[in-house]
């Protein structure tokens, strides 16, 4: 299990999705309005292989994409 942390600046819509090397979405994790500060979410990679995957966090101001290492 991972724990992802993000800040937002505002209320606003807010996804983030994780994502395998090829572009298939394998989670989504957060899908809805969230208040501005500081949040978390735990990302459970269990049922996946090992290898790498991406998160992205989507508002309708700002997106940002980083790279997550499975090992099992």
């Amino acid at each position: 299990m991972t724990n992802i942390e993000y800040r937002i600046q505002n209320t606003e819509y807010v996804s983030l999705k994780v994502y395998d090397v090829l572009g298939g979405e394998v989670a989504m994790l957060v899908d809805g309005e969230l208040n501005p500060g500081e949040h978390s979410v735990v990302f459970d990679a269990k049922g996946l292989a090992s290898g790498i995957c991406f998160y992205r966090l989507t508002t309708p101001t700002f997106f940002q994409t980083k790279i997550i290492e499975i090992l099992k």
